[in-house]
Parts: C-alpha cells; structure tokens; sequence
C-alpha cells in the first residue's frame, strides 16, 4: 500500500427535499383539505476516524463526495426520508483543514471520533403548513434547502509515541528494522526513506510506537530535498531520538544542522525532550570513535550515547532511554486527566 499523508477533496450534503401539495380525497371527507407532506432533510457529511488504516491513499482514487438529496414530501401527510449521509473514513491523527490548508475544522486523535463537515438542506413544508382560516386550499409548498458545498484538506499526522531524526544515512531506517517488525527500504545512498514509517518497539515487556521520517538536509525548511513536509508526523511524539551517524567527518555539523531545520520548523519540536545518540560506531576505531563522541557532546551540551544497529552495541540502552521520558510522559498524562475527572464530579 502507498503512504499519502495529504488529500484534496470536495464535499457536498444533500439538498432538502421538497414539500409535497396534495390534497384528501376520501369520498366521505365532505370539504377535504391539504395533506401535502414535508420534505425530508438531505444527508450530512462525517469524517471519522477508524481503525486499520495508517494513509490516505483511498482520496486519490475518488475526490469528491455528495450525500443523498432528501425524498420529497408526498400525499396523506407523509413526511420524505432523509438523504443517506457519507462518511470520511481516515486514520487516526488526520486533521481537516478548509481550502486555504490552514484553517483548522478538526483534529482526530482517537479512534470513533467523529465530525460533521457539513449539514444537510432542511426538507421544504408541504401545503398542509399554509392552510390558514382565509385560504382553506393552498396551492404552494416550499423547496427543500440546498446542502453546503466545500473543497477541504486532509493532512495525516502520525500517532507515534518517538520520532526518529536526524541527517539522510544516518542509520534511521536500519534501527528501525533492527527494533521492529517494519521492513523500510535500507540502501547507501541519501533519501532512501521516501515516505514516513512506523514500527512498534517491545522493551522490557513494555512497548511503543516508533516514527521514523525521511532525512533533514540544510535548507528543507525551504523545500530543499525531501523539504520539511514530513516533520508533521513527529508532531505528536514524547520523544525525539536524534541518530548522528559517526560516519560524518563532523558529527557537530550534522547535529546543528538538523536541530536548526527543527527550529525553524517550529510547532515545538524543539521543546520536545530529546534523545541523543551516535549511530554506526562499528565502522571506527576507538580512538577515532572518542573524538568524534567528545565533539558530539561539546555541540549537544550533553553526552551521546553510543549506537550500532548491525551489530547490536547501545540498542538496548538507547530503547531504555526511549521508554523511560514516554513513561514519565504517560504518567503525568494520566495524572492530569485523573485530576479533570475530579473537576468534572
């Protein structure tokens, strides 16, 4: 299955059924009357997350969507069913923006959410509504209401509970592999990783879930590269794990290079807690290995911690890492919503 994270499509809910103009007949009825029914109302537009789903590639194959138009009204007062509705199936994390991809109309993060995107036309009255005292047969009824029409934005944002980041070739979709059932496309050459993935990570009889997007070069920002499109997926993360491969003749560089392409990404990805660690040790010598840990350390302000995915070195500590700030996040989670239930009794 291709990954799409961003669709473009149109909606409309359906017009209001038109109210009906009738009258009785029965042969015993001496004077009659109207008996035209209402319309009935057109259908609604939902989105809904679901699910088994993890991209929006269904919204290339169909861009538009119209719900039903009400049933009219019909004779002997009876009233036209309502329009069927549509409903948007998307995964979990999709955000709904209107046509000019900035304004926000909602945001899913939990599976059965579900939002009205557009209402539909109310049903017209039938001329049973008009009979008054001076006109005994009226010979009108309304039109149903038009439904609402829109062109929106589907943009997915990944749930996952860490972000892997860094350069392209720094290692990211081998830990990945090497932690997870996922199988992303491994090569040595940059932007092998061309679209987001996700693995889910078992540490110590506890697990999580695992992002790993493709690699930040100077300027993606300015669409440089890949660009900075795919920064929305680690959005929503606890945690950071920023790889710095010991291959590049500078691991300082790398490392300011990357953190101020986050920055100037913005939507606090910077304020996230971040873990640091230099992948691909296997390749170096030791003494050569020190230099490059010692300059790693003098740019971050902290030690790295030191990682080799072929061969196994660090993994364990660095998942450990990992689990110990997403932990520590969950708990301070549950501790506030414990504390808004309380409020609410």
């Amino acid at each position: 299955m291709k990954f799409l994270d961003q669709a473009k499509v149109y909606i409309r809910s359906g017009d209001g059924g038109a109210g009906s103009v009738s009258f009785r007949r029965e042969k015993f009825i001496e004077f009659g009357g109207p008996d035209g029914g209402d319309g009935g109302r057109g259908g609604d537009v939902f989105v809904e997350a679901v699910e088994g789903l993890n991209t929006l590639i269904d919204y290339r194959y169909q861009q538009h969507f119209k719900a039903q138009t009400g049933t009219h009204g019909m004779g002997r007062t009876r009233t036209g069913a309502k329009g069927a509705d549509v409903v948007l199936k998307v995964p979990v994390g999709t955000q709904v923006f209107e046509e000019d991809n900035e304004t926000l109309i909602c945001d899913l993060t939990q599976v059965g959410q579900r939002f009205r995107l557009a209402a539909g036309g109310n049903g017209g009255f039938g001329n049973q509504h008009f009979k008054s005292s001076t006109n005994r047969a009226p010979r009108r009824a309304n039109p149903g209401l038009p439904g609402a029409e829109a062109w929106i934005w589907l943009r997915l944002k990944l749930i996952a509970d860490a972000g892997l980041v860094g350069l392209p070739n720094a290692g990211k979709s081998t830990f990945l592999a090497a932690v997870t059932a996922a199988k992303p496309k491994i090569a040595d050459y940059p932007f092998t990783t061309l679209h987001p993935n996700l693995g889910v990570v078992r540490i110590d009889a506890r697990e999580f879930v695992l992002a790993d997007i493709p690699g930040l070069i100077e300027g993606a920002h300015m669409g440089v590269g890949i660009g900075d499109r795919f920064l929305g997926h680690v959005e929503r993360t606890r945690v950071l794990l920023h790889l710095v491969s010991a291959r590049e003749e500078d691991p300082a560089v790398a490392y300011e290079t990357v953190r101020g392409e986050l920055d100037a990404y913005g939507h606090g990805l910077t304020d996230k807690e971040e873990i640091l660690a230099l992948s691909q040790v296997d390749v170096l010598d030791q003494e050569t290995l020190a230099a490059k840990q010692a300059a790693l350390a003098e740019a971050a302000g902290r030690q790295p911690l030191l990682l080799s995915a072929a061969t196994g070195q660090g993994v364990q500590e660095v998942l450990r890492a990992v689990m110990r700030v997403i932990e520590e996040a969950r708990r301070e989670e549950h501790d506030r919503d414990t504390v808004d239930e309380r409020w609410q009794k």
